[in-house]
């Protein structure tokens, strides 16, 4: 049975999941809740309006900020749709409790092939270190968009990489396992970019599985997507720019390559959650958990000093 999908808000993430959803052939209409030009969809200007659409599959996509004013809505007008969030879930921890629909959370990297190869390839090995590294430079993030202008650059949107990049604090947990203890955390401004919020990230703590150090920025002009692990007899590097994987092991160094477009794991995403395949997407509860978990990081001084 085919189904109707709609879009809540209209961004490049917007677009970019209304261009993927058009061509999956189990979607009978897209319908776009946005104030913007939308020619090439269904286009609804009042929030009202979809009461009388009655989607199945809804994507709030507008800004972080306004996730939570969105979600709401949907869940006291709608039961037993499927919807999914926009990473990160909202722009600080709050309280909504959800009963009447499936909600999930858009960390689409949890369905990239490198993610699931090192979870797969660390079963069963003693991990010593795990390092992650994301960098990049914001004003090169979108280009029909001034930066100073963007969502990501502003507080009062949601913006800042701590939240922006939370994909790194999610398939760290994924992989391997939840964060159990912080040591240190500094969440600064420290460029010379024109935005209002944090734009370098340092965290050092503990999962269950070992010692973690994470850094991430929006001023590099090297892109860098790195996550390194140190383990009994092994080291591994995989670059999720360059989709290839490195393995140390036994005085040999093995090298894999993955073949992952631009669009392949929101395209996977969509395609497991339409199918029901809800494995690896990630849970309403989940979300709510990391947002917990990014307020502990942003205030990790505060409460270290109590």
């Amino acid at each position: 049975m085919k189904k109707n999908v709609l879009i809540i808000g209209y961004g490049s993430i917007g677009k970019r999941h209304a261009k993927i959803l058009k061509k999956f052939k189990d979607v009978a209409k897209i319908y776009i809740f946005t104030k913007q030009k939308c020619k090439s969809f269904n286009k609804i200007s009042n929030i009202n309006e979809i009461k009388k659409i009655s989607p199945d599959y809804i994507i709030i996509s507008s800004r972080t900020s306004e996730h939570f004013m969105h979600l709401s809505f949907i869940e006291k007008n709608f039961k037993n749709r499927l919807i999914l969030v926009e990473k990160p879930l909202f722009d600080t921890s709050k309280n909504l409790k959800i009963k009447n629909n499936k909600v999930f959370v858009g960390y689409n990297l949890r369905y990239h092939p490198i993610i699931n190869f090192i979870k797969n390839f660390i079963k069963n090995k003693k991990i010593f270190s795990i390092n992650i590294n994301c960098q990049s430079y914001l004003p090169n993030w979108r280009k029909n968009i001034n930066y100073t202008k963007s969502n990501s650059a502003r507080k009062t949107h949601g913006g800042g990489v701590l939240l922006e990049l939370s994909h790194e604090i999610d398939y760290l947990q994924l992989i391997f396992k939840r964060v159990t203890k912080l040591h240190n955390s500094l969440v600064k401004k420290i460029s010379d970019l024109k935005i209002d919020t944090e734009d370098y990230v340092l965290i050092a703590g503990k999962t269950a599985m070992a010692n973690f150090y994470m850094s991430l920025n929006f001023f590099s002009l090297q892109s860098q997507r790195r996550i390194m692990v140190s383990g009994n007899m092994f080291n591994l590097e995989a670059d999720l720019l360059k989709n290839t994987v490195k393995i140390f092991e036994k005085g040999k160094i093995k090298n894999k390559k993955f073949k992952v477009d631009k669009n392949y794991t929101y395209m996977k995403q969509h395609r497991c959650l339409l199918d029901g395949n809800l494995t690896q997407a990630c849970k309403y509860n989940e979300g709510v958990k990391l947002m917990s978990l990014i307020n502990k990081i942003k205030n990790f001084k505060l409460n270290a000093k109590k």
